[in-house]
């Protein structure tokens, strides 16, 4: 669609390749001369734009982009306005400078018909297979397929790169205060943003624990820290954990102390890093319950590792503040059951290993 022209001057025309291999094949097919062109910007291949990192829009301005998020601040700028659109409508309004439906330039240019290249290029040059070994036949270190490689190489770690902080196993009774409650789709870029500022901490949990829920309650982390040891909990609505699958959504909040999250539903893929991470998920079974919960409440769960060690699926809680209970269920396979019970998926692996 940019072959051969140029982009409107106001505009900044930005391309991000989702990965190495689909910036090599751009350039062998010659696609990434036609768009540096037509005035494009070439970043480096990652994320980028699409969590903060880089270009953030101008101020009062909009910016249209093609990646699948859109939460009101995950661009870098708190009062961005992002539209998601396809691919022709960018390119379009890119050539025209402002919101421009690419059939506009059915005039111009038949519609771009897009292939496969028939012999793509797929480089493995850069990755390593995991070591697990003594060295192979010819002693190329770190390269070896024995048991002992692994364990000779030193981590260089710099001052912001920590380890993973140890997850304690699920005790028999979780009891603590409710810190937190929360509504309706509650994105993880709510429970931890992404941006410039957040994830140059992402290798270092206790400095990037501090953002958790800091859209929503920006005095979270202080009394969280309060509670680390012993563990609170925190109440959300439908949808809880919606948007990116950020990791770091779970693992923040678990080391602040986060036992179990009840809601009145999961997004499913933050529903598995919670169990990933030894966070509890339950589900209200009566809707009306989740009213009945008042941030500062304390509850309290009763033989939980029990209950799950024999599959039971459903659970009370109760409300020693209110001297009530509720029912709730939990949506975990018995693969997810395990990772709770351990405490995390790292710690169940570890411990197969020790068997």
């Amino acid at each position: 669609m940019v072959a051969g022209r140029q982009v409107h001057p106001a505009v900044s025309f930005d391309v991000n390749p989702s990965s190495r291999q689909v910036l090599e094949n751009l350039t062998a097919e010659g696609h990434l001369l036609r768009l540096i062109q037509a005035g494009a910007r070439i970043h480096q291949a990652g994320c980028n734009g699409c969590i903060g990192m880089g270009q953030a829009p101008a101020t009062g301005r909009n910016s249209l982009r093609t990646v699948p998020r859109n939460f009101p601040g995950r661009s870098g700028a708190r009062e961005d306005s992002v539209y998601l659109c396809s691919p022709e409508t960018a390119t379009a309004s890119a050539l025209f400078g402002r919101i421009t439906d690419p059939r506009d330039l059915a005039k111009e240019m038949d519609y771009p018909r897009t292939r496969d290249p028939e012999e793509p290029i797929l480089n493995p040059e850069m990755l390593l297979a995991p070591m697990h070994g003594d060295g192979d036949e010819d002693g190329d270190e770190g390269k070896g397929d024995g048991d002992g490689d692994s364990e000779r190489i030193e981590l260089l770690k710099g001052p912001n790169i920590h380890s993973l902080p140890e997850l304690e196993p699920l005790p028999d009774t979780l009891e603590g205060p409710v810190l937190l409650k929360v509504g309706d789709d509650v994105s993880t870029d709510e429970i931890l943003p992404a941006g410039t500022r957040v994830l140059p901490y992402r290798s270092n949990i206790p400095a990037i624990s501090r953002f958790t829920f800091e859209a929503i309650d920006d005095t979270y982390w202080e009394r969280a820290r309060e509670f680390r040891s012993d563990g609170h909990l925190v109440v959300g609505g439908r949808n809880y954990g919606q948007g990116s699958s950020r990791e770091h959504a779970a693992l923040a909040p678990r080391y602040l102390g986060v036992k179990a999250v009840l809601a009145r539903s999961f997004a499913r893929i933050h529903q598995q890093n919670l169990a990933n991470f030894g966070i509890l998920p339950l589900v209200f079974q009566e809707e009306e319950d989740y009213d009945r919960i008042e941030e500062g409440d304390t509850l309290r769960l009763d033989g939980i590792r029990e209950a799950l060690e024999e599959g039971a699926e459903e659970v009370r809680v109760q409300n020693l503040t209110r001297e009530e209970d509720y029912l709730l269920s939990h949506p975990l396979s018995p693969r997810q059951r395990e990772m709770i019970l351990a405490g995390s998926v790292l710690n169940l692996f570890r411990d197969r290993k020790d068997d």
